[in-house]
C-alpha cells in the first residue's frame, strides 16, 4: 500500500543535514508500515528497529545518557548489529511510550545531523515534554481519496485522476470509486481488506465494518489509558456525540458544534473544551471555523474560539458509528448525505491543503469552506449534491464580496466554468491546494 508521505521522507533522506523525522498521526494510520517496510526497506541498507510499545526494556538503551554515541552504541549491543549511519535507518517507534527517546532527539539534531533517524507516534501532542524545533514533524492521515485509488490497482483510472480527465467514463468510474470510499474510509486495514483478493461482496462489507468496529474500541480503550477514567466518559461522550450532530444536520450543511446535552451539567465550550481539544490533539476530530464577516486574510484573526464546526478524522469510522450501511452510502440520491460530502472535503484540506479550515456564515447564508491561495484570494467553496440546484448562499456571497473565482463541488462531471464559479466534481477537493 504506497503512500504519498513517502516523497517527503524521500525527500528527507536527500538532504545533506537533517533532523530527526518525527511522524505523528492517530493511531492505526500505517506510520510503522510506512517507516518500516516502504521507506526503509526500499531506501536503506538495514532498518535498525526499537518499538517502545512492544519491549519497554528497550529504555535501558538510553541509561547512559542521551548522547548520540551512547545510544548508537548501545542499540549495537541490545540488538547484536553495527550501525553505519551513512547508509542504515535507526526507528524509534511507538516513541510516545518513551520519553528518553523522544529527549533524545534534540541531540542527534545538534550533535550528529548526519544520521538517519526516524521516529512515529500516537499521542504524542499529550507528552508534557518535546522537542520543539529539533524535528522534522511530518504527519500520516487516513489514506486520501488519491492513496484510496492507488490502492485499487488500477493505474489508468489513477492516470486520469491526476490529469483530471473530463472524459464521461473516467468520472463515473471516479464517482463509484468515491463512493466506495464514502464507505470503507482510508483506514489502511479496512482499505487493504477492501481491496483484498479472493473475497465475496458482502464478506468484503462484513469485515470491512469488522475493522472500523475494533478500530473504534481501540480508540476509546485509549481514553481511559491516557485521559484517566472521569476525563475518559466526557471525551467518549465528545467522540460519540460528533457524528450525531453531523447526522442531524437539516439542510445538508453542517452547523457549528453544540455543546449542550453531551455531559450532564456541561453546557458552554469552556465545560468541554479539554475533551474537543484532546481529541483533536490525538488527531481524531478536525475544527472548521465560520468566518461572520467579510472574510479577508489572514483568516484566523477573524475566528471565535468557541465556535466552530467538528468533523471526524475518518469517513469510514463515522460511517460505522452511525451504522449506515454500504447499499444506503452507494445510493444515488445524494442529498441525505451532504455531512458526509462535507466531511470528505474537510478531511482532503486537512491533508493537502493545511489546518485549521474556515467557512463563511452570515444571516442565513452559509459557505461550507473557504481557501485562501498562495496569492492571498480568498476562495468560496460551496459543496452540494449537484451542480444544477440553485446554490443561493454562493450567489449570495458573490454578490457582497465578488471574488475573482469561486468553486462549486458536487457529484456531477466537471463542467464549464459559470462567470467566476467553477463546477468541480467532488473528488477533485484535494486539487484546491493548487489554487
Amino acid at each position: 500500500m504506497e503512500r504519498l508521505l513517502e516523497r517527503e521522507l524521500l525527500a528527507w533522506r536527500e538532504a545533506t543535514v537533517r533532523k530527526p523525522a518525527l511522524i505523528d498521526g492517530a493511531r492505526q494510520t500505517g506510520k510503522t508500515y510506512l517507516i518500516e517496510h516502504l521507506f526503509g526497506k526500499r531506501h536503506f541498507r538495514k532498518v535498525h528497529k526499537l518499538d517502545f510499545n512492544m519491549m519497554p526494556r528497550l529504555d535501558a538503551v538510553f541509561a547512559d545518557g542521551l548522547s548520540p554515541d551512547a545510544i548508537v552504541r548501545n542499540i549495537e549491543i541490545e540488538a547484536l548489529d553495527q550501525i553505519d549511519l551513512k547508509q542504515d535507518l535507526i526507528f524509534f517507534d511507538e516513541i510516545s511510550e518513551c520519553q528518553a527517546a523522544l529527549d533524545s532527539l534534540k541531540y542527534f539534531a545538534e550533535l550528529a545531523p548526519e544520521a538517519f533517524v526516524c521516529a512515529t507516534g500516537s499521542n504524542i501532542s499529550l507528552l508534557g515534554s518535546f522537542p520543539v524545533g529539533k524535528v522534522q514533524h511530518l504527519e500520516l492521515f487516513p489514506l486520501c481519496f488519491e492513496e484510496f485509488v492507488m490502492a485499487s490497482g488500477q493505474p489508468m483510472l489513477l492516470e486520469a485522476f491526476r490529469a483530471r480527465e473530463i472524459s464521461r467514463i473516467a468520472h463515473e468510474k471516479l464517482m463509484s470509486m468515491f463512493l466506495d470510499y464514502t464507505f470503507v474510509g482510508g483506514m489502511p486495514e479496512a482499505v487493504a481488506t477492501w481491496f483484498r483478493d479472493g473475497l465475496s461482496a458482502t464478506e468484503r462489507i462484513e469485515r470491512v465494518g469488522e475493522v472500523h468496529a475494533g478500530l473504534i474500541v481501540g480508540y476509546e480503550r485509549d481514553f481511559g489509558k491516557y485521559a484517566g477514567p472521569i476525563y475518559a466518559q466526557h471525551i467518549h461522550a465528545v467522540f460519540q456525540n460528533i457524528p450525531r450532530q453531523l447526522e442531524s444536520t437539516v439542510d445538508e450543511s453542517v452547523k457549528r458544534f453544540r455543546f449542550k446535552g453531551i455531559v450532564p451539567k456541561r453546557r458552554g465550550y469552556r465545560d468541554l473544551r479539554g475533551p474537543i481539544d484532546w481529541l483533536e490533539a490525538c488527531r481524531l476530530a478536525w475544527k472548521c471555523y465560520p468566518i461572520v464577516s467579510h472574510p479577508k486574510p489572514p483568516l484566523q484573526r477573524l475566528t471565535k474560539e468557541s465556535r466552530f464546526r467538528l468533523f471526524l478524522f475518518d469517513l469510514g469510522v463515522l460511517g460505522n458509528l452511525l451504522r449506515i450501511p454500504y447499499t444506503l452510502q452507494r445510493e444515488s440520491r445524494f442529498a441525505y448525505k451532504g455531512f458526509i460530502a462535507e466531511n470528505f472535503v474537510q478531511n482532503e484540506l486537512r491533508v493537502h491543503v493545511g489546518y485549521p479550515t474556515y467557512g463563511w456564515a452570515e444571516g442565513q447564508a452559509e459557505i461550507e469552506f473557504l481557501h485562501q491561495t498562495t496569492d492571498g484570494d480568498i476562495v468560496p467553496i460551496e459543496v452540494k449534491n449537484s451542480r444544477r440546484r440553485r446554490a443561493r448562499s454562493l450567489s449570495s456571497y458573490i454578490t457582497r464580496y465578488a471574488p475573482a473565482r469561486a468553486i462549486m463541488l458536487t457529484t456531477d462531471p466537471r463542467g464549464a466554468e459559470d462567470g467566476v464559479v467553477s463546477n468541480w466534481p467532488i473528488y477533485d477537493a484535494q486539487f484546491l491546494a493548487r489554487l
